[in-house]
């Protein structure tokens, strides 16, 4: 297990899950607790055990955002002599977007409120279930900010819809799960009890897939969203290529003539 403060990374059969646990304070985070989440994502991203990564928060809470009393400071508000900087620069993809940037599949449990922050990188999860208490609420307009991953007004318009996207970001309300699942953003609600066994059921169905065919997969669903037709036919064909000389391939056509289940090596 790998730890940051508030910040646990376990890793069972091939499914990491990394936790966010701060739940005195909602689970808001500092930019100590950003920079440690962003690292454990990227480790999980890179080790060779993990082939699914399940994001998740305390029961109760997925994540309240950033923390504005230690943006702030504890006793005082931003003046134009600390005003805070941006985190990263625009290419620094994983810093941003660290679950898209990702190269396994993503699965966000959420239970409890995602707000802001906690909103964003629900959207940057790949499938999302929820249950009957999670709530999600893009409140950057209350704060005089845009999104401040980037996901609220490039992915969550391609999720939901451009007109239900802005609503949403425009007022900064909440959205029940009832709601979530209706324009699609969630996947599937459960009770709260059986939220992480879902979870790794789901994360369990993807692990007779190959690793890489997913991280394939994943490229071309995100990059495709950003190109024309023939541009993501070309990447396709490139992919395709890759795939037909993969290990992966002759694997997954030896097990199905011999009536047998894969072993997928990634590579």
């Amino acid at each position: 297990m790998s730890e940051h403060e508030h910040l646990l990374l376990d890793v069972e059969d091939s499914i990491a899950t990394i936790t966010i646990d701060r739940a005195e304070k909602r689970n808001a985070m500092t930019f100590e607790m950003l920079n440690g989440f962003i690292s454990l994502v990227r480790e999980a991203g890179e080790r060779d055990d993990v082939r699914v990564v399940i994001v998740t928060g305390r029961p109760g809470v997925f994540c309240a955002g950033i923390d504005l009393a230690a943006l702030a400071g504890a006793t005082g508000s931003l003046t134009a002599d600390d005003e805070p900087q941006v985190r990263g620069e625009a290419d620094e993809a994983d810093v941003w977007w660290p679950l898209v940037s990702c190269p396994k599949p993503v699965i966000g449990a959420i239970d409890g409120p995602a707000v802001g922050m906690g909103a964003e990188f629900s959207s940057q999860c790949d499938v999302r279930i929820g249950t009957p208490n999670s709530r999600f609420a893009w409140n950057f307009a209350h704060r005089g900010l845009v999104p401040d991953t980037g996901a609220g007004t490039w992915l969550l318009p391609r999720l939901v819809g451009h007109q239900r996207a802005l609503q949403l970001l425009y007022s900064g309300e909440f959205i029940s799960a009832d709601d979530a699942l209706d324009i699609g953003y969630l996947a599937e609600i459960v009770p709260a009890d059986d939220l992480q066994q879902r979870a790794r059921e789901l994360a369990q169905s993807f692990l007779v897939g190959s690793p890489f065919s997913h991280r394939r997969m994943k490229e071309l669903v995100y990059e495709g969203l950003a190109r024309d037709v023939g541009a993501h036919m070309e990447a396709h064909v490139a992919a395709l290529k890759q795939c037909f000389s993969s290990n992966d391939h002759k694997e997954g056509v030896a097990s199905f003539l011999e009536r047998r289940p894969a072993t997928f090596t990634g590579t």
